[in-house]
């Protein structure tokens, strides 16, 4: 299923609707974005693939470049390609998005087209200036997620929720190092701490000190091990698990 067609003219913004299908193709998947030039296949009857294409998506990307009005010709020739897109586009009343190419391009004017097209002068337009190309295809591929809901569950750059009951971390006055790997959910086997006084590890697993096992430093292991070493100020108090205990007849 197609959801984005990129509508392009070859000399005016193939290069830039290459740009966006390979970051839209990233974000989304191959098979979701529509450019003529890789979509329609050696042997394919061009026409009727263009038009499948087009009938299938949700929206039309309308790459406009800096010389795009001056085809004026071609935009009033009803075989032409671009036009015929956009005109199939309207008739089957998807979204068309105007995706201005390069600061040199301007907002588009009626009467700089045919009367059949006059209404891409109305529709909002997307800037996408190649000073910032990166920041320019974020941009695009944020806003046609916005467009097409059905692209959000495929969307690689999609934030990743929270998962309830998730366990986070605040830490606040650390003396040395101290790394986080995001929130964890589930079980936490086993925590390392390094600080100017040596690890400290709880959970089930193995400590290696000051090296690596294969180098011979002190090795720990078992299952609900806590260690210490260094200087530590207050009590330190650790319950994990049953705990075999035999109670003193003085206490």
């Amino acid at each position: 299923m197609t959801d984005v067609f990129i509508n392009y003219r070859t000399g005016d913004g193939e290069k830039t609707a290459a740009l966006i299908d390979q970051e839209l193709s990233r974000r989304f998947g191959r098979d979701r974005i529509f450019r003529a030039s890789k979509s329609v296949l050696p042997g394919e009857a061009y026409p009727q693939a263009l038009l499948t294409g087009l009938r299938r998506s949700a929206v039309l990307l309308a790459v406009i470049g800096p010389d795009w009005t001056n085809f004026q010709a071609r935009l009033r020739d009803p075989e032409d390609w671009v036009r015929k897109e956009i005109l199939e586009a309207f008739a089957c009343e998807l979204p068309v998005v105007p995706v201005l190419d390069g600061r040199k391009t301007d907002r588009l004017n009626k009467t700089d087209l045919p009367t059949e097209l006059a209404r891409l002068a109305d529709l909002q337009s997307i800037p996408f200036g190649t000073h910032d190309t990166e920041a320019g295809l974020k941009r695009l591929g944020d806003v046609v997620a916005d467009m097409v809901p059905g692209l959000r569950d495929l969307d690689r750059d999609a934030a990743v929720p929270l998962v309830p009951n998730s366990v986070a971390n605040s830490i606040r006055d650390v003396s040395g190092t101290a790394v986080q790997s995001r929130d964890f959910t589930g079980d936490v086997g086993s925590t390392v701490i390094k600080g100017t006084s040596g690890p400290v590890h709880t959970g089930k697993g193995d400590i290696y000190q000051n090296s690596s096992h294969v180098s011979g430093g002190r090795h720990f292991s078992g299952d609900g091990m806590t260690y210490f070493e260094g200087d530590h100020h207050g009590d330190i108090q650790h319950r994990f698990g049953e705990t075999d205990r035999h109670e003193d007849d003085n206490r």
